[in-house]
């Protein structure tokens, strides 16, 4: 018996000899980027939900590199879906080779490409979200449109730094601070840049409480901070079951590629008010959500491969989300202002801030900072209604890119 063979053998069958292929040091440095991820979603608890998954679909996906010693890839095959979607290649067709070579993340993934995670968590979201405060004060919707401007303004950038129309449109949604809207978008756009875009969005979500603040503070003064709100009017059951139904009519009409995101939006709203459908709103918020949760994050992250990964691009990427959300941050602390002098100074612009749709963090931040320059404000519901018109308005936002680009 040859035990010298046998060893020699066994390491080279193992992953740890691939570790030496010639590019195996990325997949390594990936793995080190996904240990990371994994202590901030749980130590910092930077969107632990979705971190974390997209932490571990990272670690998977290019683990699996090494244990098929860099041939293909055993769960996730990039080049196996972009000659499957393509109309030209021979695979477009053929049933029968996705089947034989796909592994576990490839099916997981079908959900991110035809976009039913994205839309299923916008289910869940619309069945978690009271949409009373905007109703109340229709006003709020300037409010989250204005927060929209860093969208635009990232997409001319990322145009100037030699991205293409669509990567630039996908760039651009992270400033609207919506991680499944910047999913669905860049997974119909440009699913290349899935990986750096869906760290950049959930990024800069859980770094609101650092962001906006200091920005905050730039654009009001202290006299604008300190102004008390009113109670807003009371919302009818009527006008909230109303509500959802219009606005998917309205909405899709003008834009009928909003239709998955602001559809599913709206029918979670509707399960959630209509008060003869609480199982089912209850099973969207809860059960249905954390699954998909647990499936687009895991599927996201295994997009996150070297050759995706480890580029400049990742770095204007990541440069550009952040300039896209604080632009958007002031967009809507502009839009307050206006409103502050518009209603002689009844209405705190520091609600502004919340037309970034990252629901409810940003209007928590809105309350807390309102709180800090005068102890009786509760800014909590006012700062609702831009928040939750910030979610529309970043979905109109996306349909918008899609109709151009898509």
């Amino acid at each position: 018996m040859d035990i010298l063979g046998t060893l020699q053998t066994l390491w080279l069958e193992s992953g740890f000899a691939a570790f030496f292929m010639a590019g195996g040091w990325k997949n390594l440095v990936m793995i080190l980027i996904a240990f990371v991820l994994l202590y901030l979603g749980i130590v910092k608890k930077f969107e632990p939900l979705l971190l974390c998954g997209i932490a571990f679909g990272c670690l998977l996906s290019n683990l699996s590199y090494f244990v098929s010693l860099g041939d293909t890839n055993a769960l996730y095959h990039p080049e196996l879906w972009a000659e499957f979607l393509d109309t030209a290649s021979p695979y477009y067709h053929s049933y029968g080779h996705i089947m034989a070579h796909c592994g576990l993340l490839d099916f997981l993934y079908i959900g991110v490409k035809a976009g039913i995670y994205p839309s299923l968590i916008f289910m869940g979201v619309g069945a978690m979200t009271d949409f009373g405060p905007l109703l109340s004060n229709p006003k709020s919707l300037i409010l989250g449109a204005s927060a929209q401007l860093g969208v635009f303004v990232a997409f001319f950038g990322a145009i100037l730094l030699g991205f293409t129309g669509p990567q630039a449109a996908s760039i651009g949604i992270i400033g609207g601070a919506d991680g499944p809207t910047a999913i669905y978008l860049t997974t119909k756009l440009a699913p290349e840049l899935l990986g750096p875009i869906a760290i950049a969005a959930y990024s800069y979500m859980a770094l609101i409480p650092l962001i906006q603040p200091p920005l905050m503070k730039l654009f009001t003064t202290e006299e604008m901070r300190k102004v008390r709100m009113e109670q807003t009017r009371d919302v009818s059951k009527t006008e909230k079951i109303l509500f959802p139904i219009v606005v998917s009519t309205f909405v899709i009409l003008l834009l009928p590629s909003t239709a998955p995101l602001v559809g599913c939006l709206m029918l979670g709203n509707l399960f959630r008010e209509t008060g003869v459908t609480d199982r089912l709103s209850d099973t969207a918020q809860n059960a249905l959500m954390n699954i998909v949760t647990i499936f687009l994050a895991t599927s996201v992250g295994a997009t996150m491969t070297a050759e995706s990964f480890l580029n400049i691009k990742t770095i204007y990427i990541i440069v550009l989300g952040l300039i896209a959300f604080s632009i958007s941050t002031i967009g809507g602390l502009i839009g307050g202002v206006i409103m502050y002098y518009a209603s002689g100074k009844k209405i705190n612009p520091l609600i502004g801030s919340a037309g970034v749709s990252a629901v409810p963090m940003a209007a928590r931040v809105s309350q807390d900072v309102g709180r800090r320059y005068n102890k009786t404000n509760f800014l909590l519901m006012h700062a609702m209604g831009p928040n939750v018109a910030g979610v529309i308005g970043s979905a109109i936002a996306a349909g918008f890119l899609l109709s151009i680009f898509g």
